[in-house]
C-alpha cells in the first residue's frame, strides 16, 4: 500500500500503521479512510495529501 504525505505539514500516512489515535486500524488504505478524516497533526483534509 502507498504512503501519503500531507502537503500542509509533511505528516506521512502509512497504511501499515493506520491512525490508531483516531480509530483507524492498521492496514487501512488511504482510499478507505472516511471522507471526513483529517491529518492528525494539522487538521488538513484528504484533498491536501499526495501519494509518495
Amino acid at each position: 500500500m502507498d504512503k501519503w504525505k500531507c502537503l500542509v505539514c509533511g505528516y506521512i500516512y502509512d497504511p501499515a500503521e493506520g491512525d490508531p489515535d483516531n480509530g483507524v486500524e492498521p492496514d487501512t488504505s488511504f482510499e478507505q479512510l472516511p471522507d471526513d478524516w483529517v491529518c492528525p497533526d494539522c487538521g488538513a483534509g484528504k484533498d491536501e495529501f499526495e501519494k509518495v
